[in-house]
């Protein structure tokens, strides 16, 4: 599992790639924790390269949610694959999260 986030004018952009699976989950919170201390900037979750995401992943990108919540920013999902979607779809988390 690959992360990278890239501040961009009043945006944070996470890039996913590879398997957010059980295995990945703790290295992957530790390299988004960045997003959790973002305030006044809205964030966006790049997914064009990941592949999939297990119960544990998900759990890091509702934490994320929340967080950013509080404080009045927003998550937005982008390029999330067929693969990837229907996990949201499948888990309610499509209503919760904004996509582009």
């Amino acid at each position: 599992m690959k992360t990278s986030i890239q501040v961009l004018d009043d945006k944070i952009i996470a890039t996913l790639a590879g398997e957010l699976d059980t295995a990945a989950a703790q290295e992957t919170e530790q390299a988004l924790q960045p997003l959790l201390e973002s305030e006044g900037k809205d964030i966006v979750i790049d997914c064009t390269d990941l592949e999939y995401i297990a119960s544990s992943g998900l759990r890091i990108l509702l934490g994320i949610l929340k967080k950013a919540k509080t404080v009045g920013n927003r998550v937005v999902m982008k390029n999330t694959n067929d693969v990837i979607r229907d996990v949201l779809d499948m888990t309610g988390l499509t209503s919760i999260f904004e996509f582009e």
